[in-house]
């Protein structure tokens, strides 16, 4: 279980604000999920996710306490339009996973997913003290790929021939960022707008 002290209330940029999830935001996950091209992008299964399994990925990585996950709303209208979390954090090595879901396809190529990573990204190095932030992304998801070397993810390694989708292998990407990266790029916001739950932090070690 996750300190509470390391969910933020609330993240707030130019473009998005990212709140913590609600359980009435299950009915989105299930439109999202059913989704065949979010599935196509997000799953090594063919297909979207059955009712039971969006429910039991809802309570597990929005709500539970192993993942610090954050529902991603629309700064102007207070629309939700998708999530994002890391898992696997581990405060010894200072690092921890990354994912992100933007699951309204109206919105996608707006920016809205880059914003909200880099929200995540400044909040892992900021606030909680992480030396590093990894992710995984198929290789044909392009605009994923464009959006996190935005933020500032580098390919560090690949999987090759991991999926097979489209009547074709595709190799995985890993991706990564460190801290000492992040803090010397102009990509940083000089000052992230957080309403933490806590006041203060200490960083972890390895950070």
């Amino acid at each position: 279980m996750l300190p509470r002290s390391w969910f933020p209330s609330e993240l707030a940029g130019d473009l998005v604000v990212l709140r913590r999830h609600v359980p009435a935001n299950l009915a989105a996950f299930r439109r999202w999920y059913s989704d065949p091209e979010v599935a196509r992008l997000t799953r090594y299964q063919e297909g979207p996710m059955s009712g039971q399994e969006v429910e039991r990925f809802f309570e597990v990585r929005a709500l539970g306490p192993g993942s610090l996950a954050m529902a991603v709303h629309i700064r102007d209208s207070g629309r939700l339009i998708g999530s994002c979390a890391f898992s696997q954090l581990d405060g010894d090595n200072g690092s921890a996973l990354y994912h992100i879901t933007i699951g309204e396809a109206d919105v996608w190529g707006h920016g809205y997913g880059t914003e909200a990573t880099r929200l995540m990204v400044d909040h892992a190095f900021r606030v909680l003290g992480l030396h590093r932030v990894a992710l995984s992304v198929f290789a044909f998801n392009e605009r994923a790929i464009r959006s996190y070397e935005k933020v500032g993810f580098v390919v560090e390694g690949r999987s090759r021939e991991a999926i097979r989708r489209d009547g074709r292998w595709w190799d995985e990407l890993q991706m990564s960022i460190l801290g000492s990266e992040w803090l010397a790029t102009p990509r940083a916001p000089a000052e992230a707008r957080t309403r933490p739950e806590a006041a203060v932090l200490q960083p972890l070690g390895g950070g």
